[in-house]
């Protein structure tokens, strides 16, 4: 995987049914992400990583916090779009929901 790529993951998106925010602050080659989240205030992200899967760039998000026991986000980078979309598991509710963020 090119850098170049790998490093287009990062920046702020804003998930625009619920105003929840989610930073990628860099993207390492062995597929670690340092990574934000915000509903407004900050969630504790457990693990966050990248991934080449079918040539796009997939990435899996975990919280970890009060009401957000191992929530999770799994999500493909569309870089004609600069979008991620995917799913997102509500851990709490046991639910999972399609999920979209547009880069702020």
């Amino acid at each position: 995987m090119d850098n170049a790529r790998q490093e287009r993951l990062a920046g702020r998106s804003l998930r625009p049914d619920g105003g929840y925010i989610l930073e990628i602050r860099s993207a390492a080659s062995d597929g670690k992400l340092d990574a934000g989240y915000f509903n407004p205030n900050p969630i504790h992200v457990a693990h966050a990583e990248w991934r080449s899967r079918d040539g796009k760039l997939a990435m899996l998000v975990e919280l970890r916090d009060v009401n957000y026991p191992g929530s999770t986000y799994r999500l493909l980078f569309d870089a004609g779009q600069d979008v991620l979309e995917g799913t997102y598991f509500q851990a709490m509710e046991q639910q999972l929901f399609d999920v979209s963020f547009v880069r702020q």
